[in-house]
């Protein structure tokens, strides 16, 4: 077979014209392996043109850092390698590339090559597009990327050396004196949630102190008398440090003396108390461990500095390649932390609630899908009480919400400009009134009470009592059994009402003009599949808040294929984490409120190039939709 007609049976050479063809097979160099040879690197070799495989086999992969060989592809006669290089890789081969013994290629220069590409949109789009497909694949996206420059490290290791003790929220001083007996000074830790208690002499002055630690192992273990006076059983040294040391100076002072309490001073008068738990949870670099120092804040005040810190810890997890999945839960974990720190101590203040209610969150953090610019969306289930109770119940829940509302704002979850909060008097009612809004958005079907229903269908419990919301689920569930057309026609033409910003033949990005920026709104991009996964959701009777999870559970009921399950799923979280990432970076770098635009000439080639297809797999599933529920209801 001539090379000309060899060319015309490869994609995407057959895209050419017959008489470019011919061209191009003039300038091809044919080249031999008589042995396996490692021919290209990935990173690191730079590359002079592409091969075109004749006869043979080529063999890439990517290196991970253990130099384990990963995503192993084999490629044979027709397949084309070091397009995607030459083109979106800084001319870098993207894979280690090994040509086995026997192979034979036809080798065309690079200068050759980018010819044709700026000629011939169809053969550059092809390399473009299959890349974009392939960076949907996160095994892929992680090794392809380029790798990421370290941000800011959230509370790492060398904060130990720069924070300062004042920097962290103590705890109260609580005292008792050398001759108060055991059992009340067990009591006075009771009452106070206290696990150390200081010991003062008759002159004030420290000389002890009593822990959870000591009561056991000086006055249970041993059977003693808890009417002696603390002085028999106090420990001894109190460690003390000025405000202004150093956390690390601290610990060390902790561990030498293998303390666990250190009190702080100022000047010579004593400030508070601080446990050696709430030092190391400080500086912890985990997430997790991070969420536990948030319950252990003391004060909305430190909450919101718990809240302000997030932002860092999200460029940090987004820079080591952790999933945008991933990333959200933790925001959201954050977030519900701190909203049940507040509530709880709303209650502390105002008392014990006249019933039983529940606090869920809705829209995005009611799916788990919070991101740094975020406001309040939540709502209050009560109990329904007898009538003589109403109006005692709805003032104390309505005061209730206004209250948590405003120390949430303040910490720096605004309030919602749509007014879906409990703070507002339509959103904080008993369960029967709940039963009946839901039924009503359902019959009405409305598009402006289909908007309703969707906001409140993306709803979760994060504080109360639980079998309230599994109540509402239930009467959800009974009521979807019914046909309900005319609801999902609305609500799938929610999800058709935002088209991804691709212009005629997905060579650009269509953008939109804010201040003097061209940009596209990557949340607005990322609503359709929010939407259409949804009405998918309800439609089958799926009660899972996530769209990951609402995705997982339609594949496993086999609505969607396992391709069509990976691709919107990999495409949403593609777009998260992007818009994550532009996000922490306002706020860090450029002390700027959030926002959710994107210029797409900030972007790399690759990131250009995954982002248009997205946008076509975005629109493929809308026409799906579009068959399935609107075309459906008018015959």
């Amino acid at each position: 077979m001539s090379r000309t007609e060899f060319l015309k049976t490869v994609v995407p050479f057959n895209l050419l014209p017959n008489d470019v063809i011919e061209s191009v097979a003039n300038l091809l160099h044919e080249v031999n392996y008589s042995k396996d040879t490692l021919i290209y690197q990935q990173e690191i070799t730079k590359m002079k043109g592409v091969d075109i495989i004749v006869s043979g086999e080529y063999e890439s992969f990517f290196y991970d850092s253990a130099q384990n060989k990963r995503l192993l592809e084999k490629h044979h006669s027709g397949f084309c390698y070091g397009g995607v290089s030459v083109l979106l890789n800084r001319k870098r081969s993207l894979r280690t590339v090994i040509a086995k013994k026997g192979t034979t290629v036809y080798f065309l220069h690079r200068r050759d090559f980018r010819g044709l590409c700026h000629a011939y949109d169809d053969f550059f789009h092809h390399f473009t597009s299959d890349f974009g497909r392939r960076m949907l694949n996160e095994e892929f996206a992680h090794f392809a990327k380029k790798p990421t420059s370290f941000e800011e490290s959230f509370i790492a290791s060398e904060q130990l050396y720069s924070r300062k003790i004042e920097s962290i929220e103590s705890r109260e001083i609580i005292y008792c004196k050398t001759y108060t007996p055991v059992y009340e000074a067990a009591q006075i830790m009771s009452a106070g949630k206290i696990s150390c208690l200081i010991v003062k002499n008759e002159q004030d002055k420290v000389v002890g102190f009593v822990t959870d630690i000591t009561l056991r192992d000086k006055v249970l273990a041993t059977r003693g008398d808890s009417s002696d006076p603390v002085e028999r059983i106090m420990d001894n040294p109190v460690v003390t440090i000025n405000v202004h040391s150093y956390v690390y100076e601290a610990l060390l002072m902790m561990f030498s003396s293998k303390t666990r309490y250190i009190l702080t001073e100022d000047h010579g008068v004593l400030k508070g108390i601080i446990s050696r738990n709430k030092l190391l949870s400080e500086q912890a670099q985990s997430p997790l461990v991070y969420i536990q120092s948030v319950k252990l804040s003391l004060s909305v005040d430190e909450l919101k500095s718990k809240w302000e810190q997030v932002p860092q810890m999200i460029t940090q997890l987004i820079g080591r390649g952790v999933n945008a999945e991933i990333v959200n839960q933790i925001i959201t974990t954050v977030a519900d932390t701190i909203a049940q720190k507040v509530i709880e101590g709303v209650i502390a203040d105002m008392g014990t609630p006249p019933a039983k209610f529940v606090f869920m969150v809705l829209g995005s953090e009611g799916r788990k899908e919070q991101t740094l610019k975020t406001d309040q969306d939540n709502a209050i289930i009560y109990e329904d009480k007898a009538n003589e109770h109403r109006e005692e119940v709805r003032e104390y829940f309505l005061k209730f919400a206004d209250t948590v509302s405003e120390k949430l704002n303040y910490i720096g979850f605004s309030f919602c400009t749509g007014g879906f909060m409990a703070k507002n008097p339509n959103w904080t009612h008993s369960l029967s009134h709940w039963k009946r809004n839901y039924e009503s958005w359902m019959l009405e079907s409305l598009p402006e009470t289909v908007i309703k229903f969707s906001t409140f269908f993306d709803c979760r419990y994060i504080y109360g009592e639980m079998q309230i919301m599994e109540e509402l689920w239930a009467f959800l569930d009974e009521k979807l059994q019914q046909p309900m057309e005319k609801l999902f026609f609305h609500m799938a033409n929610n999800a058709l009402q935002y088209q991804p910003p691709l212009t005629s033949f997905f060579k650009n990005i269509r953008t939109i003009t804010v201040g003097s920026q061209e940009v596209f709104d990557i949340k607005k991009a990322m609503t359709p599949i929010v939407d259409l996964v949804r009405v998918y959701a309800l439609k089958n009777r799926i009660f899972k808040a996530n769209t990951g999870e609402r995705l997982k559970a339609l594949k496993e009921k086999g609505i969607f294929s396992e391709t069509a399950y990976h691709e919107l799923n990999q495409s949403y979280y593609y777009l998260m984490a992007m818009r994550l990432r532009k996000q922490a970076s306002q706020i860090i770098h450029d002390k700027a409120e959030p926002d959710n635009y994107i210029d797409p000439t900030s972007l790399t080639k690759i990131e250009q190039v995954t982002l248009k297809e997205i946008f076509k797999t975005i629109e493929d599933f809308q026409s799906r939709i579009k068959m399935e529920y609107t075309n459906s209801l008018f015959g």
